[in-house]
């Protein structure tokens, strides 16, 4: 007999019926009420209600295309610099396990498993990396030369040279437990406008990390505010970080595991951005994002290492991270027509036309004749991209593939020409630069087209050209990074795949993502963060299957915390081959027209609240979510 949840969703066989449940609206209720009270910079555009619900549709505009700009004006830093620590414990309020609401830090959950990690109430000296983040609104941001200096809201934190740094990259180790305090100073010294809200809650998308500092979308705060899930407003948060693998309980610390998990689940390329209910898109567009990267013995950040188990991938300052976001400039009724816009009371949303690099357009980046890493993120909110290295004459150049979100790939992928990237994945390659002569210019190019916010169309050539490289210098030092054979493809991680008894045994839960009243739903019911949909006992496994019925959109589909193995795909009913960069762990399915994803999901270490979600945050913000919870 088939078992069904309260939501429609089954366990061990499909849906014979799904209950047609109506948007709650309790837990959104103060959110949407924000609309009411935004800027000039949000379209102005006609509401219509749909019928039965009455859910708000807004007709989308037909916007102009933002203002032409000059390419290849501004040069991104030859070298990013990471955050650098701040002692929490050396001061007033060092980090502790319960919520220290009394000095103004918001009503969190306590943090899990504090005792055994620190074995103390109170965080020591010495016993994790601790960090300081601000999230600011900064003024005078400057997206390309020909636009005029606008505002835009960012991470901000101290890198290793004592300055102020926009979205700073955090760099981590397994085996060293991390704490970011994380402030938020939006309205400090800045009178709110336009789209965005200015309460937040930081995701680290995809650490292994305890809901309480998951960045659940209900857990929002600012100084007066605080979301449904969260106990009070508070001025901080202190998010926990354990860095261990997942698998902790299956694979516990000893000599020979001095961690603590399963090695094979070992993370690289993660990014932490805003996730605060209802605001995703335009909180992430106003430039909340950044990268978390992690390192182990294996992927060990340093190219010097002896460690035979060391791969010797290039590293610092050749391991280089590249943000890239859609944006739309100027529009309806906008006093300048080069200002960043967005709609967010449309569940169409807006598709930008101007793609940022590090938050800069069209960015010329200057590198040595050597090998670089160059971690590739798609930050949102809409647009997928196929992204190509081309010379000047549009031929296409290749390059090795050797990880995909989070995870190392279990073998290099050798010869490639593209990347493609659905919202929130990422793509690591090597590009060995030291086959060019000096003065060589390159191009990172999207082929992929996209009209709208529903997803891409086609493939075509010569591309939009995003990047411009310049081979300008010799290295500063020998390359000594692991040679790349373009003939053999190298070990890269073990992954453990499920065994067939297991995925036999596993119960299956059927998740449909399609459109309903205008908005946005899985299985036919919008969000509500109150309400858990699915519960799955610690330590247990399941079988997701991820099912978009539609062939008139695309769902990137992410589910927090855990990685996930895909085990079948079917496209308008037929089998068919999983593409060979996604055959490791995921954590984000792209579910294109008509595409169905059999996913199989371990259930591991830390209870609590988790969502599931399109990261196309246009279908986010407008109700494509669930809560799943972890349960003892």
């Amino acid at each position: 007999m088939k078992q069904h949840n309260e939501d429609g969703s089954t366990i061990n066989g499909n849906p014979e019926c799904m209950q047609n449940s109506s948007y709650v609206p309790a837990a959104n209720e103060s959110r949407r009420a924000f609309f009411k009270t935004t800027g000039a910079t949000i379209l102005a555009a006609p509401a219509i209600l749909t019928t039965r619900k009455s859910v708000a549709q807004v007709v989308e505009p037909v916007l102009p295309p933002s203002p032409p700009t000059t390419p290849w004006k501004e040069e991104l830093p030859e070298i990013i610099e990471p955050l650098q620590q701040t002692d929490l414990c050396d001061g007033p309020l060092p980090p502790q396990g319960e919520a220290n609401t009394a000095a103004g830090e918001c009503g969190r959950a306590k943090h899990q498993r504090w005792d055994e990690f620190f074995g103390s109430a109170v965080l020591q000296s010495g016993q994790a990396d601790t960090y300081e983040l601000r999230v600011e609104a900064i003024t005078d941001h400057v997206f390309h030369p020909d636009y005029p200096p606008q505002l835009v809201w960012n991470y901000v934190g101290r890198t290793e040279s004592d300055n102020e740094h926009p979205n700073p990259t955090i760099v981590a180790r397994y085996g060293h437990p991390v704490i970011v305090r994380l402030y938020n100073e939006i309205e400090k010294n800045h009178q709110h406008v336009g789209f965005g809200t200015p309460e937040i809650s930081m995701h680290l998308h995809n650490l292994h990390t305890p809901s309480e500092s998951d960045g659940f979308p209900g857990d929002y705060f600012s100084t007066t505010k605080s979301g449904p899930t969260l106990g009070a407003p508070g001025t901080f948060k202190d998010h926990f970080y354990p860095n261990v693998y997942a698998g902790y309980d299956e694979f516990p610390k000893n000599l020979n595991n001095p961690v603590g998990g399963d090695k094979r689940e070992a993370l690289g390329t993660l990014w932490y951005h805003d996730h605060t209910l209802d605001f995703t898109a335009p909180n992430a567009s106003r430039g909340i994002a950044a990268f978390y990267l992690i390192y182990d013995e294996i992927d060990s950040g340093n190219e010097h290492d002896t460690n035979p188990k060391a791969l010797r991938l290039p590293s610092h300052p050749y391991d280089y991270p590249l943000v890239f976001q859609d944006k739309r400039f100027g529009g309806v009724g906008t006093a300048n027509e080069r200002i960043h816009i967005f709609d967010q009371f449309s569940p169409e949303g807006i598709l930008g036309d101007k793609i940022t690099v590090n938050g800069k357009i069209e960015p010329v980046l200057k590198v040595a004749r050597r090998k670089y890493r160059l971690r590739l993120l798609n930050a949102g909110p809409s647009r997928f991209y196929q992204f190509h290295l081309v010379n000047g004459s549009n031929v296409q150049q290749r390059f090795t593939y050797i990880a995909n979100d989070g995870n190392l790939l279990p073998r290099s992928l050798i010869n490639r020409t593209n990347v493609r990237l659905g919202v929130a994945e990422r793509g690591d390659i090597i590009v060995d630069f030291s086959q060019y002569p000096q003065g060589t210019v390159l191009y990172l190019v999207n082929r992929l087209v996209q009209d709208d916010t529903r997803g891409p169309k086609k493939v075509q050539a010569p591309g939009t050209r995003i990047l411009k490289f310049i081979v300008d210098r010799e290295p500063a030092e020998p390359d000594v990074s692991r040679p790349i054979d373009s003939q053999v493809q190298i070990p890269l991680r073990s992954i453990r795949r499920p065994t067939a008894s297991e995925i036999a045994a596993a119960p299956v839960r059927r998740w449909v993502f399609a459109r309903r009243n205008g908005m946005w739903a899985i299985n036919d019911q919008f969000v509500n963060v109150n309400s858990s949909r699915a519960n799955m006992a610690k330590g247990s496994s399941e079988i997701w299957e991820l099912d978009n019925p539609s062939g008139g959109w695309s769902h990137p589909v992410h589910i927090h915390f855990e990685e996930g193995i895909i085990l079948n795909k079917f496209v308008d009913g037929i089998q068919v081959p999983i593409p060979v960069h996604e055959r490791g762990r995921k954590d984000v399915y792209v579910l294109g027209p008509n595409t169905r994803l059999r996913v199989f999901l371990r259930f591991r270490d830390f209870p609590g609240k988790y969502v599931m979600h399109c990261h196309n945050m246009i279908h986010e913000d407008h109700a494509m979510m669930v809560r799943w919870d972890i349960v003892d």
